[in-house]
């Protein structure tokens, strides 16, 4: 899983963690992603988005398809 937003490009941040007695250690901040489909020219794909997206409204999601009563 490439851990990127398809939209915004947001990626895992880098940094460090600093304990009280200030020791460092290396860690990553991974984005908070979500897959789910998406309407991609015309096409339902399936997509990683970050939460920011979907709630902005940039994720177009594909119309629910409606099956017919079998009688």
């Amino acid at each position: 899983m490439a851990r990127k937003c398809e939209y915004c490009g947001k990626r895992p941040v880098t940094g460090n963690k600093v304990s009280h007695s200030n020791i460092k250690t290396r860690t990553r901040w991974l984005p908070n992603l979500k897959k789910l489909k998406a309407n991609i020219g015309g096409e339902t794909k399936s997509v990683y988005v970050c939460t920011r997206c979907i709630r902005s409204g940039k994720l177009v999601r594909p119309v629910k398809r409606t099956y017919k009563a079998t009688a």
